[in-house]
């Protein structure tokens, strides 16, 4: 019997092209939104490790590891609090991901705000918001419809990957 939690559902990217071109928008503001590659990565597979979305982990994991980040820098991500590799703006960065990925948990507190804003410039913070907010909507399209995760030989840009969906 085959595993019905694992079986890709549909392409969303077929059934609803508009959907995917407002997606895209909205990623081809983040990438040029002049947020270090970095950060961005770190964003990607935080808020993709708490949302369990594997297609996003697998993808942004390697992505990350293309330009140039550890394996050590992506294993320690789920105990970044712990972590001492990352730095004060990386663990800022972190806990806004943290903060806006659950906001249903508590909101996000003024301490996690004012954090942020101790290392971004408000420009900055509403740029990693909208990084923030677009990797939890990639994520819930992948999880929802359940596209196959990628290997690691399977070399592509980010933006073409996203048609797999």
């Amino acid at each position: 019997m085959s595993d019905k939690s694992t079986r890709p559902r549909l392409d969303a990217t077929k059934v609803s092209p508009d959907l995917y071109k407002a997606m895209l928008g909205l990623e081809k503001y983040v990438e040029g939104s002049g947020l270090e590659q970095k950060l961005l990565d770190l964003v990607k597979i935080r808020a993709s490790q708490i949302n369990g979305c594997a297609y996003c982990i697998v993808m942004h994991t390697n992505d990350a590891r293309k330009h140039g980040e550890s394996d050590e820098w992506m294993h320690l991500l789920n105990a970044w609090h712990e972590a001492p590799i990352y730095s004060a703006r990386e663990r800022a960065a972190l806990a806004w991901t943290e903060a806006v990925t659950k906001i249903s948990d508590h909101h996000v507190p003024d301490e996690v705000y004012d954090e942020a804003r101790h290392h971004f410039s408000e420009k900055e913070l509403v740029d990693l918001t909208a990084a923030v907010i677009a990797i939890n909507a990639w994520d819930r399209v992948a999880i929802a419809f359940r596209p196959r995760p990628l290997e690691e030989r399977e070399t592509c840009s980010v933006i073409d990957r996203r048609n797999s969906f």
